[in-house]
């Protein structure tokens, strides 16, 4: 039994190692533009059944309680909290935060359709509006290209985007954003670079422009924070080290009795 109870203690621990690092990269990215924060869950392992609850006992009665050793917990999953972040004012034209659900649609290197509520668009090289990373533009689908002689870019609550060409004074549309929403968006598969990937646990998006059913509205000038909240995570990194603690010290605790029974002899 002793020694069970360190290997029951270590699964706490290891456990609780895969909690800390999840704290630890939601504090990493608490200044991302539209990080969402992610929460490990945890259950119960299976359990050594010495008595089964109802089984027979010695006067032919039945036992109203069992007895059923734990044998320690693991991680569950670790969802993503799609909670909205704060927004912050940038001025930016080509900045536009994502109020309510919805994902923008990119396209990345291998022809691919990915998903982010980073709404820090630029203009390539030829012309295209894309969500830019350490490495590489992703195009905004669908295909959005502003005319080199822009001088104004005006994009709409519902995902109209008008530019003002040099030397006039009427705004010409030049394309329409679109967002897409998943049934299960904690489904999605985190890819980096602010990205989301399709899962068959996420479902198809269903796609349409900014305002329409189910779909949040775009905000120009303005980029949406993280969702971390430092007080939360702060506390949640102390409650987490002391239970490493404590499954340490069950740990120690074992091994004393494991040393008390080694010395019965002498």
């Amino acid at each position: 039994m002793t020694v069970q109870s360190l290997y029951t203690a270590a699964t706490g621990m290891q456990s609780l190692e895969t909690k800390l690092d999840v704290i630890a990269n939601n504090l990493a990215n608490i200044n991302t533009t539209a990080f969402k924060k992610g929460r490990a869950n945890f259950e119960d392992n299976f359990y050594r059944h010495e008595v089964l609850p109802g089984s027979e006992d010695q006067q032919g009665g039945r036992t109203a309680v069992g007895v059923s050793v734990g044998l320690g917990a693991r991680v569950q999953s670790i969802q993503a909290n799609f909670q909205q972040g704060a927004f912050q004012q940038t001025n930016r034209e080509l900045d536009v935060a994502i109020e309510g659900p919805g994902f923008l649609q990119v396209v990345d290197n291998n022809g691919e359709t990915v998903f982010t509520r980073a709404g820090n668009l630029s203009i390539d090289a030829q012309g295209r509006l894309v969500v830019g990373s350490a490495g590489i533009g992703r195009v905004v689908q669908p295909t959005i290209t502003i005319p080199n002689d822009s001088v104004a870019i005006q994009i709409g609550t519902s995902g109209v985007v008008n530019v003002q060409q040099q030397g006039q004074t009427d705004l010409t549309q030049v394309g329409q954003l679109q967002l897409a929403t998943f049934q299960n968006p904690e489904g999605l598969l985190r890819l980096g670079d602010n990205m989301f990937a399709q899962t068959q646990a996420s479902a198809a998006p269903v796609t349409g422009n900014p305002g329409s059913v189910g779909l949040g509205l775009l905000r120009q000038n303005a980029l949406e924070a993280s969702n971390v909240e430092p007080v939360q995570e702060l506390i949640d990194l102390i409650t987490t080290q002391r239970s490493f603690e404590l499954n340490s010290q069950a740990i120690q605790a074992g091994d004393q009795v494991l040393q008390l029974i080694a010395n019965l002899r002498r």
